[in-house]
């Protein structure tokens, strides 16, 4: 199973849509910080339609409360200028990984107690700034369902 960490997520439909993946794909969906929306919104239910009921989702007040509460695991950051591209990754069960919110990404401050070689990023075009964090959260999760042969499917 892989753990997906959204860090102060401000939009509900892409928590709503990372709600659904979660459930479609087996992922555990944790909720980190202070969220720009509160967690019975109706955009949020609507875009995780009924879903809810399916996956597991969990908040934690910090990263670092959250690591502890999953236990061992590898974290992969997911942030523009990352080291490796996500597909270089040979992902695990039982990893995890991290995106920033919509606005601001991951801050400076937390960056800076993450390892660099942890870091990884999507391909884009030059010049572009990022992906939509629901469409970031469904590459990423894909590809590493998809290393590990789709289990649970």
């Amino acid at each position: 199973m892989l753990h997906v960490l959204l860090h102060e997520p401000e939009i509900p439909p892409n928590t709503g849509n990372a709600i659904r993946l979660c459930a479609n794909t087996g992922a555990q969906l944790h909720l980190i910080g202070k969220l720009g929306f509160e967690l019975d919104e109706p955009r949020l239910r609507r875009a995780g339609l009924d879903y809810h009921e399916m996956t597991c989702v969990t908040q934690h007040a910090t990263v670092a409360d959250c690591l502890a509460a999953i236990g061992p695991t590898r974290l992969w950051v997911v942030e523009t200028g990352g080291t490796q591209r996500h597909t270089d990754v040979a992902y695990a069960a039982g990893d995890s990984l991290l995106f920033g919110s919509e606005t601001r990404g991951l801050s400076e401050g937390l960056l800076l107690t993450l390892p660099p070689h942890v870091r990884i990023s999507l391909p884009m075009r030059p010049g572009n700034r990022s992906l939509n964090l629901s469409n970031a959260v469904a590459v990423t999760v894909f590809e590493a369902w998809r290393q590990l042969g789709f289990s649970g499917s």
